[in-house]
């Protein structure tokens, strides 16, 4: 069938919308009609060619959500009609990884993923019969993406496909931070730093864990508005001294759990500064740029902090993902103050102009 869609030619150049062709889904995999897609900052991160691992011609988009039209054999899971979100961390439920609660890093298709590939090692995306790679397995800035079974969450239909596409990555990141990763305990101190779509989650996931008092750094007061309404018990406009104002607000000790979402290296250095000595975790969620390093100094280590990092907030896609959008229909969680534009597929790259000039929280495209 023939597909519009948003390639990437290259590096640092604005996405193509363009003509494909997509192929049948084969055995394990299923057709998606895409309704909603956020435009997630590790798109950009990759069609700026900060990403190693980046590849292209590619068609980018990963936090999708939409409905299945067709399933190839051997699927069990999905059925016609279903509500789904994409999962570019799929769960097999079989491997290793999958099988131990320690991690959510599945290892079925992982190699034939990070190729851009299916998993039979092939694509099913191509133009004027060159093969056009997926990406993170997903490929969503497009009206249809086939997709393996195990990287599909099914959601309850009650929740809009327009929500429901932010917990494909960047929102349940953020929750999975807290609730997974770091295991927030009740009545603990907790600092995120970054109030975007990752760190707005992880305030959130700090409040439903119970946490008694959260400090969000951010530069911008809009964004640290937004997160007093997903729990911030204090909010802090970010620079080189604060770490000294964390350290000042909890008594001279440092919080228990630390949150860095930004993914600037300086910012992880701060989060790992400013945790509890003794027990403090620092947690880190934001993805950095290519050859940058994460420089500590040991005595932080030594006198009991520790670091931690967070790969979609540890969750296990297929099982978590439904529960929390659960969560979102019963409203513990808010997730309509997240989308701040809504664009079509032609306006992709406009998503990718109000990320950079950090206008609202996130794009999200509109496939009806």
């Amino acid at each position: 069938m023939k597909i519009r869609a948003a390639v990437l030619e290259e590096f640092g150049a604005p996405l193509e919308i363009q003509e494909l062709e997509l192929a049948e889904p084969k055995a394990g995999e299923v057709l998606v009609r895409l309704v909603a897609c956020g435009v997630c900052h590790t798109d950009l991160y990759t069609a700026s060619g900060a990403d190693p691992s980046g590849y292209s011609p590619t068609v980018l988009g990963h936090e999708g959500a939409g409905v299945v039209e067709r399933i190839g054999d051997g699927v069990t899971d999905v059925e016609l009609g279903d509500h789904v979100v994409t999962l570019f961390s799929p769960q097999c439920r079989e491997c290793e990884h999958c099988r131990d609660h320690r991690t959510n890093l599945c290892l079925a298709i992982r190699e034939q993923q990070n190729q851009g590939q299916l998993p039979d090692g092939t694509t099913r995306l191509s133009r004027a019969g060159e093969p056009i790679r997926h990406f993170m397995g997903t490929s969503t800035f497009a009206e249809y993406t086939v997709m393996p079974e195990i990287a599909l969450a099914k959601v309850d239909p009650e929740a809009p496909l327009d929500r429901a596409c932010l917990f494909a990555c960047g929102l349940s990141t953020g929750l999975g931070a807290a609730m997974n990763t770091a295991k927030v305990a009740p009545g603990t101190t907790c600092a995120v730093f970054g109030a975007g779509m990752v760190g707005l989650g992880a305030v959130a996931g700090c409040r439903l864990q119970g946490a008694e008092r959260i400090v969000c750094v951010d530069l911008s007061e809009d964004r640290l508005e937004l997160a007093r309404g997903q729990g911030a018990t204090d909010t802090l406009v970010g620079g080189p001294d604060a770490v000294q104002q964390i350290v000042d607000l909890t008594d001279g000790f440092g919080a228990d759990y630390t949150f860095e979402a930004t993914g600037n290296v300086n910012v992880m250095r701060q989060a790992v500064e400013s945790a509890r000595m003794g027990w403090g975790l620092a947690t880190m969620c934001g993805v950095a740029g290519k050859g940058e390093t994460l420089d500590v100094i040991p005595r932080f280590l030594i006198t009991g902090r520790r670091v931690a990092g967070s790969s979609f907030g540890g969750v296990k896609g297929r099982d978590q993902v439904p529960q929390f959008v659960d969560m979102y229909l019963a409203g513990d969680i808010d997730v309509d103050a997240f989308v701040s534009h809504k664009l079509k597929l032609d306006e992709v790259n406009r998503g990718f102009e109000l990320m950079e000039a950090r206008d609202g929280i996130r794009s999200v495209i509109d496939f009806a």
